[in-house]
């Protein structure tokens, strides 16, 4: 027992509950602060957007991203009060700045749609703002570069991104230059293109993947490496149990035999012909060799660095809310 706990103890009285900077809500709370935000979204959409395997309804996105939608506006439009304040001391011409959103959680969470549907619903506010999402797939060393350095059992852990050329991507991008280019990633190919996509001065930048909210590294000379999470204006962490997740990373490896790894070119066509036992053994064995310990380690421990929380449940459903208000 602490010193501290022994005082309250004597007095007969329980020590009081450290402050929380976050406040708690459940699904029906939460959907309530969505008031008359509209619903700009139809079910062609929700079928472009979803996820393989993942629960994606209206009834979602009313309950859960319209709030989120709405407290974002919020966001932008007081961030950018801010900078004009800014501007106005130091004397400077204003300009408008890019805001700037994380998107972080573990494989087969769900993130990346996540980060669709937030792109589709502020790129359909008012005054029709410019929204790009980039994924930081596209800056993971390329195959040959992660063999060389004995890194490609590991991709996807930290140290597997060029780090340093996505901080000066979102750098180039938040300081307004008029063209920055992003690099790109096949999925089919498992491997990163050699052609980059250009990113046009944005209103909103997206920013999705899985260490996006990893803390500064500290090099041997003391110096850190700063974080990306620096130059975010607003994050979110999608999150789930670690049993729930590894689940539908096998139910999801399991379909993509019929779609992606049918495809002779797929860097995994090899698991095509799989049984569904052979296949989940396979599934299983990939999750608990590189993706939970990822997770675990690297991903799950940036969770508590977020604005904001989205916790779901069996289904794929959202069922509660955390959100930072400190």
């Amino acid at each position: 027992m602490t010193a501290a706990e022994q005082a309250f103890a004597r007095l007969g009285v329980e020590e009081p509950a450290v402050p929380t900077p976050y406040v708690d809500l459940d699904r029906r709370a939460w959907s309530r602060l969505r008031e008359e935000h509209p619903m700009s979204l139809t079910q062609d959409d929700l079928a472009r957007l979803r996820g393989l395997g993942e629960r994606l309804d209206l009834r979602e996105v009313e309950d859960v991203y319209l709030p989120l939608s709405r407290l974002l506006h919020f966001y932008v439009e007081a961030v950018h009060g801010l900078r004009l304040a800014t501007s106005e001391f130091l004397g400077e011409r204003p300009s408008r700045v890019p805001f700037v959103v994380g998107v972080a959680g573990s494989v087969a969470v769900g993130k990346s749609t996540t980060a669709r549907i937030l792109r589709e619903l502020m790129s359909r506010w008012p005054h029709t703002p410019r929204v790009e999402l980039v994924t930081t797939d596209g800056f993971l060393y390329p195959n040959a570069e992660l063999e060389r350095r004995g890194l490609l059992e590991r991709k996807g852990f930290p140290e597997s991104y060029d780090r340093r050329a996505l901080m000066r991507f979102v750098a180039d991008v938040k300081s307004g230059m008029p063209v920055v280019e992003a690099r790109q990633y096949s999925h089919l190919t498992y491997d990163v293109l050699p052609e980059p996509v250009s990113v046009h001065k944005p209103d909103v930048l997206i920013v999705e993947g899985l260490n996006v909210l990893q803390p500064p590294t500290v090099r041997s000379d003391g110096s850190n490496t700063g974080a990306i999470s620096d130059y975010f204006d607003f994050s979110v962490y999608v999150d789930a149990p670690v049993e729930e997740i590894r689940d539908w990373y096998v139910e999801r490896f399991l379909r993509l035999r019929g779609t992606a790894f049918a495809d002779p070119q797929s860097y995994f066509h090899r698991y095509a012909a799989l049984s569904d036992d052979e296949a989940r053994a396979t599934a299983t064995g990939i999750w608990a060799a590189i993706n939970e310990p990822n997770l675990v380690e690297n991903i799950l421990p940036t969770r508590e660095r977020a604005t904001l929380v989205l916790s779901k449940g069996r289904d794929h459903a959202v069922t509660s809310i955390r959100l930072r208000k400190i």
